[in-house]
């Protein structure tokens, strides 16, 4: 019986020395929800299994590991994606979101981690140019909710050069890059990178750039200081580790 007895003490104290040897008791890893837009090509979308992928949500996924917490990625349409962060339903976004004044009234960002301009397209037999497209000729497609909405809207819509019937918004950009392909709209725009890659195999083309500088960061609730201070230590590691180069290598962001 004291054989038994002391069986189940050195059992106890062997599960205590484990312990201690590796950190003391293993807390269970925090866990995040990342909000994406899930048709945001090459930077957030959902692949022919079903799963989150593109180079933000590897970036995350890489963060997480780094910095020792988990995340819970959900697509989410774009124009309630911040309503969602506000919510709560979501912790964060991290999908190619640009910093603008209106959104910081709402949200923080993190440090910015990449830089973008808007370009338009059209079809490739179309005889539209850029000097066209910023005077107005034409009608534009985008998505709605995106920073290239809002450049139209500030630039082309609200000084009257472009008529507010010739703007068509959309739930998502493939959507608006159909519709371009079908001749339902005569030109769209879009971040570059996205632009790019919407045209890539298909009788579009680019028809210039418009320089806007726009920067790209992570949004959190303003109160989550401790999470924004944690993202941007994160960030930081993974621009300065090889996995940054090898994400813009594989997913051709240069």
């Amino acid at each position: 019986m004291k054989m038994k007895k002391y069986g189940v003490i050195l059992l106890a104290l062997l599960v205590l020395m484990l312990g201690v040897v590796n950190g003391g008791w293993a807390e269970e890893k925090k866990t995040y929800i990342v909000g994406i837009d899930g048709d945001y090509y090459p930077f957030s979308y959902i692949d022919k299994d079903g799963s989150p992928a593109g180079f933000d949500v590897e970036s995350i996924q890489w963060i997480a590991q780094e910095m020792g917490f988990e995340v819970k990625i959900v697509p989410i349409a774009w124009d309630g994606i911040v309503p969602s962060l506000l919510a709560k339903k979501i912790d964060m976004i991290y999908s190619g979101m640009t910093v603008t004044e209106e959104r910081k009234e709402k949200v923080d960002f993190t440090d910015v981690y990449w830089v973008v301009n808007q370009a338009v397209a059209t079809k490739e037999e179309a005889s539209w140019t850029l000097e066209d497209f910023l005077a107005g000729k034409c009608s534009i497609g985008t998505q709605r909710g995106c920073s290239a909405a809002m450049w139209i809207e500030d630039n082309l819509v609200k000084p009257g050069i472009l008529p507010e019937n010739k703007l068509k918004l959309y739930d998502n950009f493939p959507l608006a890059a159909n519709d371009l392909l079908n001749g339902r709209v005569e030109t769209i725009i879009m971040d570059e990178p996205i632009i790019d890659k919407a045209i890539e195999g298909k009788p579009l083309k680019k028809i210039g750039v418009i320089s806007t500088g726009e920067e790209y960061a992570i949004a959190v609730r303003k109160e989550d200081t401790e999470l924004k201070a944690l993202l941007n230590e994160g960030l930081k590691r993974l621009m300065s580790s090889p996995y940054w180069e090898e994400l813009i290598e594989k997913y051709e962001m240069k």
